[in-house]
């Protein structure tokens, strides 16, 4: 005997192994250089001219001597149309039309508004003109109807308040869903016309 002693090695997975369970990353933009894989690409410079149909490898060298990134702009046409462009400066301007975007977007919020069947009518007149406000700016506006104690009996006066409120805030704003109970409560939804 000689005294060799054998030692398993870990196994490396190879590049086979690797394509058999492929990870999928994150696809967060267009497909640039050699990420592109279509056969055939419509090409425009960074000049914002067309070069016409040609291979990726041929773009690529294109943009190679350009000192810029081959960027795939529109991948669902026929052929795929790819640009000649600084994709660091792309990226950037495409993250400030997004901000624009989500800057100029309107969330829509409901906006409460808390009666009681008894209310007086100078405090209603006040409860009003908020929810005109709130329907005026795009929102949608809950009117709650809140009853304590014995009011519950005398739902009648609630269904008046509720037909007031409806015909106050007609001009502005529709219903979007009726009044319902909830617990002690009637609720219902305005949304702006």
């Amino acid at each position: 005997m000689t005294g060799e002693v054998s030692i398993a090695r870990p196994t490396i997975p190879t590049a086979k192994d690797r394509n058999d369970n492929p990870r999928r990353e994150k696809d967060d933009g267009p497909k640039i250089n050699g990420a592109i894989t279509a056969r055939q690409i419509r090409v425009v410079d960074a000049a914002g001219e067309m070069r016409g149909v040609m291979t990726v490898k041929d773009a690529m060298t294109l943009a190679e001597e350009a000192g810029l990134d081959l960027v795939e702009i529109s991948p669902n046409a026929e052929p795929p149309v790819c640009k000649i462009l600084d994709y660091g400066k792309y990226r950037y301007e495409m993250q400030k039309q997004a901000a624009v975007a989500r800057k100029k977007q309107k969330v829509i919020e409901i906006k409460e508004i808390k009666l009681r069947p008894t209310i007086d009518d100078h405090d209603f007149g006040i409860k009003m003109r908020n929810a005109k406000a709130f329907l005026e700016d795009g929102d949608k506006v809950k009117i709650t109807l809140r009853f304590r104690g014995r009011e519950m009996a005398h739902q009648d006066v609630a269904q008046a308040v509720l037909k007031r409120v409806r015909t106050e805030l007609d001009v502005v704003g529709k219903i979007e869903s009726e009044p319902s109970f909830e617990g002690r409560q009637i609720v219902m939804v305005l949304a702006a016309r």
